[in-house]
């Protein structure tokens, strides 16, 4: 009779445990964005002259690429910064995206067959009609440093209208998911209401 109380006991303990451990998982991997906090306005200072440059480089506003940059990769604190389906770097580039679809190795979802040395290419990008851009002169365009990560994205996000102020259709163009829409326009409405 013990064993079998004692069974029931261990087993119900380790169901409240998964189901903390499932809403604890639930809880850190959330994507939505939260509602109304002093952290989701905070961008980090270091970041706001690299979107600003991209903005007048491109007429994409600094806000949306912040508001980007921190649905993507929670302003690059992620570790790693390269997704489970392929996407890299602190915008989240899929490599066929950011070398461009024509290379051909690119189909599907985008991940690509891309030699480490042609996806920071410049030359290779522009023959294969990627957005990737060399932002700070060094010669290679990476999708891993913020600079060329962040002019990519306004490259991307301008192709797509969000120059001319189609910033859903951009922002729904970067990654087809209404909710990353909301959660990017949440930010970005956060960020342009700053004082």
């Amino acid at each position: 009779m013990k064993k079998r109380k004692l069974k029931k006991s261990v087993k119900r303990k380790l169901f409240f445990l998964l189901v903390i451990a499932a809403l604890v998982y639930i809880a850190l991997n959330q994507k939505s964005a939260p509602q109304n906090s002093v952290v989701e306005s905070s961008i980090p200072e270091e970041f706001i002259p690299v979107y600003q440059a991209a903005e007048q480089e491109y007429g994409v506003p600094w806000e949306l690429l912040a508001a980007h940059h921190r649905v993507e990769t929670r302003f690059s604190t992620m570790d790693p910064m390269l997704s489970p389906a392929g996407a890299e770097g602190p915008l989240q580039f899929m490599p066929c995206t950011f070398v461009g679809w024509s290379h051909p190795t690119c189909s599907g979802l985008g991940k690509g067959n891309i030699p480490n040395q042609d996806k920071v290419n410049p030359a290779v990008i522009q023959k294969y009609g990627g957005y990737g851009v060399d932002a700070n002169g060094d010669g290679k365009a990476d999708p891993y440093d913020i600079e060329d990560a962040v002019f990519s994205a306004a490259a991307y996000l301008k192709a797509h209208g969000a120059a001319e102020g189609k910033l859903k259709k951009a922002i729904y163009s970067y990654n087809h998911s209404d909710q990353y829409v909301e959660d990017v326009l949440h930010y970005f409405h956060a960020y342009t209401s700053r004082e």
